[in-house]
């Protein structure tokens, strides 16, 4: 009898293995998808917010591939690419503050650090906001919220900014395997946004 029960239990553990094999793979694929849609330059907010949607379907057993990820990109290109200029605005910003902390004018190292961190925040509350993008969010709220949620929840920042370096370490040794490994971003951005809800 106990080996019957062995028996009955061993294809349930295979097809929960087999299931979160097929979810990561899909974060792979939906990396390259995500980098893909970010080769627009401003775009990479809406590459974000269609990821995680595309995730957020395959984790609840909906339908969905790269056409309803297409059509979410377009929809949240719509003001996403106002966010993705105004990202790279501040990038720049914090260049030129790294830039003058290097030329050794005064107080230019905690100037640089700080614009670091800002800049850290800022990417942090994005992924934040893409992770709970839906068709017809403004941008604008979702950021709010995001920056909010950032604060308030320091561990969950913390998991994002642990797999934004990931990403960074990935392209430093082998820059191709950065390109997947940017859908495992997304999904640890959808996975801190659920606890933190059910929270």
């Amino acid at each position: 009898m106990a080996q019957a029960r062995v028996k009955a239990r061993s294809p349930r553990k295979e097809s929960v293995f087999g299931e979160r094999f097929a979810v990561f793979a899909e974060c792979l694929l939906t990396g390259v998808w995500i980098a893909l849609a970010c080769l627009g330059g401003v775009t990479y907010p809406a590459a974000f917010a269609a990821g995680a949607r595309h995730l957020r379907r395959r984790t609840t057993h909906e339908g969905g591939g790269w056409r309803e990820f297409v059509a979410d990109f377009r929809t949240a290109l719509r003001g996403g690419w106002v966010v993705g200029l105004a990202g790279w605005v501040a990038a720049v910003a914090v260049w030129v503050d790294v830039l003058a902390a290097r030329a050794g004018i005064p107080g230019g190292p905690f100037v640089g650090a700080v614009g670091i961190f800002a800049l850290i925040g800022l990417a942090v509350a994005l992924l934040r906001a893409a992770a709970v993008w839906t068709p017809g969010a403004t941008w604008r709220a979702l950021l709010a919220d995001a920056g909010r949620r950032t604060v308030l929840d320091p561990a969950g920042s913390f998991l994002v900014v642990c797999g934004l370096g990931v990403v960074a370490l990935s392209a430093m040794f082998i820059a191709p395997l950065a390109v997947p490994v940017l859908g495992a971003v997304v999904a640890a951005a959808v996975a801190v946004e659920e606890r933190y809800r059910h929270r």
